[in-house]
């Protein structure tokens, strides 16, 4: 027996400004399904999804939704105009009798349901939609972005609650981990199309990439035959031009068709450069502890960061993470404690709150007041290490158009302004990248393409997120505050934290596995017994072969490179990057041996 359908779009038509968002787009929501809208951001996710919802009118087409069925649609930014508080907010739609549901979801949320919402955050007040509209429980849910602005534990009580649920919805978000939890579904929505598969989110980019194979080679195909009609036009249409007209308005056809093919947006252009290198310890942190109004953010704590370490910080909101990171950074003084920072640090910082966008300013002001990247004499020129780059085409690098250059800060989404702020700290080089929240509101690709350019990145990185598939690709060693000043460090990343822990479930206050070993809170300066080392140092000295062997490789072929006796005269340049890669690389390899024996002779004693 078919499902009913909770919701059916029919030749949806909108424009914006003279530009077609949609164009006679057809979808069908059925009851129970569980769906994923994903999309490069731009591309009018959160625009359909109000179209869904009924709060914005396509310019043709129609929106239905049979008798009965309700659509709820957590809002963005949704209005508290005479609301006391966020309770008052997320209970306003519901009899007195079903309040408790509220109150149940702000307990799983975290969201304080007396405070007001003009002193709340942007995070309470998305939480105070999120938690009206989980009590509303309707039959078909919308969600735009739920877990950003959660922590991880509140988005594994929202995946639990979803999971549960006998609602159908449709989510948006960049969290590969709570969509592949969640999704039945996926609705790609690519150029004004939208394309639907009813497999799990896990098979989105194979599926992907063999729509884009396909589309590539049907372009192909047609550029071929276009060349081919053409010849023919040239060759051969005087002889015959009264009985092959028709051939002719063919031939202008297939041209018509290929102009009217939308090319695929590219990838961010992002690139890291290391600055000069830093000494092989980068960090060194000895008792440090912070304390506010009496209230215990970390106890005494030591950490040391080695050149090359990829360290993630996480933990429930308001456990401290972000306190730890300014106070490894010299940015705030421990109560207790010291921190020694290495030799040669240049840092870029990413912070959360894009704290170094001015709302008011343009994005061409955002970049060349910056006196990193000042060039002088040049107002329309930014320097993007070490090279001067015009404002434009190095915004066009981040997907921006010229169009955005002139126009202010403020109007930018939240992706935009995350890339924007990438655009800042890649156009100077540094050693230590510190990273606080650099996942929300990024869609997969450009997530990727992050994650594949700190893969490759020769410096340190420290980085706090919530995105657990995230942290699984980029971090070694993984630094879980656990609330009441409780820090532990784990290596690995997040799957590793959780195996270390004995848990099935990567979500926090999930049940231990069983059979599984217990539970074990390391403390921080407890060693492994078994071999002397720190989790740090057990981790690095496992790594540390394989670092070892990549460094001898590249070495390998720069010597083959370098063997060339003619390089020099017939590429001069080439001639010396190699020579200067030749020699970072041999100092690599030196440090890297000599950590490993020292290592190796550490753990050895201790046996």
């Amino acid at each position: 027996m078919a499902r009913a359908p909770l919701l059916q779009l029919t030749d949806i038509s909108l424009t914006f400004g003279g530009n077609p968002v949609f164009s006679d787009m057809s979808l069908v929501v059925q009851e129970g399904d569980r769906l994923a809208l994903v999309g490069r951001n731009g591309s009018g996710k959160s625009t359909l999804m109000k179209v869904m919802a009924g709060l914005v009118l396509p310019d043709t087409g129609r929106v239905v939704t049979p008798d009965g069925v309700r659509v709820g649609y957590m809002e963005q930014d949704p209005d508290f105009a005479g609301f006391a508080t966020l309770g008052d907010f997320a209970t306003a739609t519901l009899d007195p009798s079903e309040a408790w549901r509220v109150e149940a979801a702000a307990e799983g949320l975290k969201l304080r349901l007396d405070a007001e919402p003009g002193r709340a955050s942007g995070g309470e007040r998305r939480r105070a939609a999120l938690a009206r509209l989980l009590a509303e429980a309707p039959e078909l849910m919308l969600l735009d972005e739920p877990t950003n602005h959660l922590d991880i534990e509140a988005i594994g009580w929202l995946e639990r609650n979803l999971l549960e649920t006998r609602a159908g919805f449709v989510l948006i978000s960049h969290d590969r981990a709570f969509l592949t939890a969640l999704a039945r579904g996926t609705l790609w929505l690519d150029r004004g199309v939208v394309r639907r598969q009813d497999q799990g989110f896990g098979t989105f980019e194979a599926w992907r990439e063999k729509t884009w194979e396909e589309e590539d080679a049907a372009r192909h195909k047609l550029d071929r035959k276009i060349k081919a009609e053409a010849r023919w036009a040239v060759e051969g249409i005087s002889a015959r031009r009264k009985r092959n007209q028709g051939r002719v308005r063919a031939l202008q056809a297939l041209r018509e068709e290929r102009a009217n093919q939308i090319r695929r947006q590219g990838t961010a252009d992002m690139a890291l450069e290391a600055g000069s290198q830093s000494g092989k310890r980068v960090i060194e942190a000895r008792g440090i502890s912070k304390a506010y109004n009496g209230q215990t953010i970390l106890e005494p704590f030591d950490l040391r960061v080695l050149r090359g370490d990829r360290i993630a910080f996480v933990g429930p909101n308001g456990a401290g993470k972000t306190t730890l990171l300014n106070m490894l950074t010299g940015q705030l003084a421990p109560d207790t404690g010291e921190v020694t920072l290495g030799t040669g640090i240049e840092m870029a910082v990413f912070d959360q709150t894009r704290a170094q966008l001015d709302p008011e300013a343009t994005l061409w002001d955002s970049l060349t007041d910056d006196p990193a990247a000042r060039v002088s004499g040049a107002s329309d020129q930014v320097l993007v290490r070490g090279q001067p780059r015009h404002v434009v085409g190095y915004l066009k690098d981040f997907l921006f158009d010229e169009a955005q250059a002139r126009a202010p800060v403020k109007s930018l989404s939240g992706g935009e302004k995350a890339r924007l702020l990438l655009a800042r700290i890649m156009a100077r080089s540094s050693n230590l990248l510190v990273l606080d929240e650099p996942t929300n509101d990024l869609d997969i690709e450009t997530l990727d393409l992050l994650q594949d350019l700190l893969g490759d990145y020769p410096g340190t990185v420290l980085l706090v997120s919530h995105d657990r598939d995230f942290i699984d690709r980029v971090a070694s060693v993984t630094v879980a505050l656990e609330g009441r000043g409780r820090a532990t460090v784990y290596a690995g990343g997040w799957s590793d934290m959780a195996a270390q822990r004995g848990q099935v479930d990567p979500v926090a206050e999930a049940k231990p596995a069983r059979g599984a070993a217990p539970v074990v809170q390391a403390k921080p300066k407890a060693q492994n017994a078994k071999s002397g080392l720190s989790f740090t140092e057990t981790h690095r000295l496992k790594a540390l072969p394989d670092e070892i062997a990549r460094l001898e490789a590249e070495i390998g072929k720069l010597a083959e490179l370098l063997s060339d006796p003619a390089l020099f005269s017939r590429e001069p340049v080439k001639f010396r990057k190699a020579t200067e890669a030749m020699a970072e690389r041999q100092a690599k390899l030196s440090a890297a041996e000599e950590e490993w024996l020292f290592l190796e002779e550490k753990a050895e004693s201790a046996g």
